[in-house]
């Protein structure tokens, strides 16, 4: 194997079905050529090494050239703000991470999620009210795209007059994030940055707002509640609301959508989620193990020479670790390429683990299971219009870009 398997993982032909790509990945677990990074594609491994410390989520812990990345042009791009949480290693990450939960879960606000339920059942119900003609839905414009950033804009604080303007800059800087080939990179990275400074600008505006008069959004919360850590400078606030726009809109459209797509081709279990509105919890956990919405993870480090499978990988080297591949190894899971909601143990990747598990976790599973569980129930015989449907350009985060579907009606 050379590295071409890296580049068809990447090329967009192989986008609507990348897993005959990792299966034969995997004959090589720990995959490495020339300057290329070192990919790992087996469960345990990055399961282990996902809980080592030995490996960095700090770029500057990288002695690889960025040109040896063939997702060089797929990263997201740095602004002025402060790098997140999710690329810090401890212990400022530990210290920016338990700030940031202190208003989000537990143990200092345990209900946070559970209490959004009601304003999520809302948003959906109001979502698929909106759908005018059902012989032609496009389920990511007209649903999935929308809800998630919709909750954000509710979570920080949002003012309901400026959830438009949120959405625009939302949408914006989510295009930037897939690769267009043949597009002028100069212009786009200009588009995008205006929409980052805009919404920082924004934010910014807000959060001097929520500090003079707090309110119980996670916002004025993040701006002034004070602990063992202390208080979040302005910056770090901006930087960790950018994080849950971003990596929280993202992976939630692309979790919906893929379940709608995997729904529609295993018609059984939607019609058992139609009768069963409590189905949608193992059916979201396998989804994120069938079809999970981050592919894999490519921004790791070595802090140390590592040894896997016998084969050394030295201090500074970039390392992929492909959670996609690892959700369908035959080593961990029976059967792996049949989607199964009904299986007893699915302990998969979808969120990642250890320190850099998913944080907004627990909201994403709710968003997808009130979102799916609604959709099965008030769609009349929801079916395809295209299959495979247009997927995004972006390898990581995978899905797709439209998902036109019809029905016979919406149900009320």
């Amino acid at each position: 194997m050379t590295e071409a398997i890296l580049r068809q993982i990447i090329d967009y032909a192989h986008r609507a079905d990348p897993y005959p790509l990792y299966a034969e990945l995997r004959r090589t677990p720990v995959y490495h050529d020339a300057d290329g990074p070192f990919v790992l594609s087996r469960y345990y491994d990055i399961q282990s090494l996902l809980h080592d410390p030995r490996i960095s989520s700090d770029a500057r812990n990288l002695k690889t050239p960025a040109t040896a990345n063939p997702l060089a042009a797929e990263a997201d791009e740095e602004t002025a703000l402060p790098p997140s949480f999710l690329r810090l290693d401890p212990p400022e990450h530990d210290r920016l991470r338990r700030m940031t939960n202190r208003p989000f879960g537990p143990p200092h606000s345990p209900r946070r999620v559970h209490e959004m339920r009601g304003e999520l059942k809302d948003i959906v119900s109001g979502l698929i009210d909106g759908i005018d003609n059902p012989d032609r839905i496009d389920l990511v414009d007209q649903f999935s795209y929308p809800f998630p950033v919709t909750v954000i804009c509710r979570l920080l604080g949002v003012p309901r007059e400026d959830e438009a303007r949120f959405h625009s800059w939302a949408d914006t800087i989510a295009a930037s994030l897939d690769p267009v080939p043949g597009a002028d990179t100069d212009e786009r990275a200009k588009v995008s940055h205006n929409a980052r400074t805009e919404l920082g600008m924004y934010l910014a505006g807000l959060i001097e707002e929520r500090r003079k008069k707090p309110g119980d959004d996670m916002l004025s919360q993040l701006s002034t509640a004070g602990g063992p850590d202390g208080v979040m400078t302005t910056m770090e606030v901006l930087s960790t609301a950018a994080l849950l726009l971003i990596a929280g809109h993202e992976t939630t459209v692309n979790l919906i959508t893929n379940g709608m797509l995997t729904l529609l081709r295993n018609p059984d279990v939607l019609e058992r989620l139609r009768k069963d509105p409590n189905f949608a919890v193992p059916v979201v956990e396998e989804l994120l193990r069938f079809e999970p919405p981050v592919q894999l993870v490519p921004q790791r480090t070595t802090l140390a020479d590592i040894e896997v499978r016998g084969i050394t990988i030295p201090k500074g080297a970039s390392l992929w670790l492909v959670l996609a591949a690892g959700n369908r190894d035959p080593d961990r899971f029976e059967d792996p390429d049949r989607f199964d909601p009904d299986r007893g143990d699915i302990q998969h990747l979808g969120f990642g683990s250890g320190i850099h598990s998913c944080f907004g976790a627990p909201l994403a599973r709710l968003e997808a299971q009130l979102a799916l569980s609604e959709l099965a129930r008030r769609l009349e015989n929801p079916r395809l219009l295209e299959d495979p449907p247009p997927y995004r350009q972006n390898a990581v985060l995978r899905g797709p870009r439209h998902l036109p579907i019809a029905c016979d009606g919406i149900r009320p």
